[in-house]
């Protein structure tokens, strides 16, 4: 019984890192787009078509950090019952 409920907090813990993440991520993208943009541009193809979309587009990474902060709040709401 214990296992299942180290389990549990271990997979409660993962998602509220995965929410602080997507708050400050967020964050960061709505208050400087550009440099933040800057900072994970890259030479892994994989990496830059993540971050390419918001190139030379301030706003649209603002809007995307305004859905990030409010899906990372969203789950750490839900995290909370």
């Amino acid at each position: 019984m214990e296992d299942r409920s180290n389990l549990a907090l271990g997979i409660r813990r993962s998602a509220e890192m995965a929410a602080v993440f997507m708050i400050g991520d967020g964050l960061l993208g709505m208050l400087q787009p550009q440099r933040h943009i800057e900072l994970w541009r890259s030479d892994v193809g994989a990496v830059d078509a993540l971050v390419r979309p918001f190139a030379g587009r301030p706003r649209r990474r603002r809007a995307y950090g305004a859905l990030q902060l409010g899906a990372g709040v969203l789950l750490a709401s839900v995290l909370k019952r």
